[in-house]
């Protein structure tokens, strides 16, 4: 069962990124404030989710957050910042756009970049603990793999509807055969060794 929150005073924002891994599209983040309250049976980190299941939850968060955003790095800034500091600075975009006001910041895993002075808690595997922090990973996946899929359209050799910018042997072929796209992140090794 997922926790509510950390503290009991405050408000709390979980945030969570999506795509580090990637070699194409953007990583993006988003930061969720869930009312004290909230539960469904569902929702758990976006990793042990079918997509029919975070297609399902989206809406329901959206809905049911006090506030919710959503925020992006560009594979050309994730080359100029590297993927770490893209990570965190793409939840700060996210947090930016937050219309309400968090008191203090759950992030999933073990490091972050102080946003303002708003206090913040590194909490490593965090999408499966906190109910803000899965409900931001739901979101964060569902936004970047609409985008992966959109761009499948216009690159269809890279299979990006299906493996969304991952490293997988199809999309390394992909690459290797026809080269990169604008998409692909010049920093990271695009080519197996």
């Amino acid at each position: 069962m997922l926790l509510p929150y950390f503290q009991k005073g405050g408000i709390e924002a979980g945030c969570d990124e999506a795509g580090r891994g990637c070699l194409a599209g953007p990583v993006f983040a988003s930061a969720v404030i869930l009312p004290k309250d909230f539960q469904h049976p569902l929702l758990n980190d976006s990793k042990k989710l079918t997509e029919k299941q975070r297609d399902l939850l989206r809406p329901i968060i959206e809905k049911e957050a006090i506030a919710w955003a959503v925020g992006s790095y560009s594979p050309e800034e994730i080359d100029e910042v590297n993927i770490l500091n893209a990570s965190f600075l793409s939840m700060h975009r996210a947090i930016d756009q937050l219309t309400t006001k968090p008191t203090s910041l759950l992030i999933d895993g073990n490091r972050f970049k102080t946003y303002r002075s708003i206090p913040h808690h590194c909490i490593i595997k965090g999408d499966g603990k906190y109910l803000s922090i899965a409900a931001a990973s739901v979101l964060a996946k569902t936004y970047r793999d609409d985008l992966m899929k959109k761009l499948a359209l216009d690159y269809p050799a890279y299979s990006w509807q299906q493996n969304k910018g991952y490293p997988t042997k199809a999309h390394r072929a992909a690459i290797k055969k026809y080269g990169a796209t604008e998409h692909h992140r010049m920093s990271f090794r695009l080519l197996a060794e």
